[in-house]
């Protein structure tokens, strides 16, 4: 192991945190996020409000993420906007 590290000068990420990291999202987002793609890919996803049809990929996982969090997934909190 110490003879690894000398050859590479690093650790691996692992071993720097002291074990396996935790899961940042859950399957339920993972899932909810890939059907939110699919119909965005397909141009069947629409807007939530308005009905307008989806084509940006940043918004698409927004609507995945945010169902997954109605769904009750593992999904990190919201960040706070900054006020204009």
């Amino acid at each position: 192991m110490e003879r690894e590290e000398r050859e590479t000068g690093h650790e691996s990420l692992e071993e720097v945190q002291g074990g396996t990291m935790a899961r940042k999202y859950g399957r339920k987002a993972q899932s909810k996020v890939e059907r939110a793609m699919h119909e965005r890919k397909h141009g069947t996803l629409k807007s939530g409000r308005s009905g307008k049809k989806v084509t940006s990929r940043r918004q698409a996982i927004a609507i995945g993420l945010s169902e997954a969090r109605r769904a009750g997934g593992k999904v990190p909190k919201k960040r706070g906007r900054k006020a204009a």
